[in-house]
């Protein structure tokens, strides 16, 4: 199957266009947003993929779902596009930020500046019918990016993998540990931030300190 997605990832991932679980995927989300509002716009689905190829891929941080409300989602784990409010997720992320590493919050939820330089902003399911959320999961996205933290896992190193929350905790059994590290807190979310598992991880710290052990670039948050 011809994927639109950036050539680094389509050499990586071309065996899993062509299997059958991904062509039932395809059908699947086809039909989904011919007969439905969903979300992100086609032509954003694989963003993540498209900003932060595999070869520059340093950091991972792992989202669920895509949001589900209009002018949302645009392919980034966690972000959303300049002109729409920050979901509370993504303030908390940012309040994180700025007590670990006091930088001033931007005024915006585009983290494409982020992809850019290297964080893959990976959610397991890359579409969803509109304020539907887990529509789609289990229809075959999982399966898809499940294979794509094996592939980073196993063809490169020392990355960075940022595990929020319990659904992305569990992906640690994909991750060499040996290889790799694996940072894991509470989710951003309102819910379990205000219950005392988000804030103070400093994971935009210690994310920085393991690449520059690694004598690579950090991120500029």
């Amino acid at each position: 199957m011809e994927v639109q997605i950036e050539a680094t990832w389509k050499k990586i991932l071309k065996d899993e266009f062509e299997k059958p679980y991904f062509e039932s995927l395809i059908g699947f989300v086809k039909s989904e947003y011919k007969n439905h509002k969903c979300f992100p716009k086609g032509s954003d689905i694989f963003n993540a993929f498209d900003f932060c190829s595999f070869d520059d891929t340093k950091v991972i941080i792992l989202g669920q779902d895509p949001y589900h409300g209009p002018g949302q989602a645009h392919g980034l784990s966690f972000s959303v596009p300049k002109g729409t409010p920050t979901p509370p997720s993504l303030q908390n992320i940012y309040r994180e930020l700025k007590d670990d590493l006091n930088i001033d919050l931007p005024n915006h939820g585009n983290l494409e500046n982020w992809a850019k330089q290297g964080v893959l902003l990976l959610n397991a399911t890359l579409t969803v019918r509109a304020h539907e959320a887990g529509s789609h999961q289990n229809k075959g996205w999982e399966i898809f990016t499940d294979e794509v933290i094996k592939k980073l896992s196993e063809e490169k190193e020392g990355l960075v993998f940022l595990l929020w929350g319990g659904f992305a905790k569990k992906k640690s059994k994909l991750i060499n540990s040996l290889k790799h590290h694996i940072l894991t807190s509470g989710h951003p979310s309102p819910l379990s931030a205000n219950r005392g598992y988000w804030f103070g991880n400093k994971h935009f710290s210690k994310t920085n300190q393991l690449l520059e052990d690694q004598n690579k670039t950090p991120i500029d948050w």
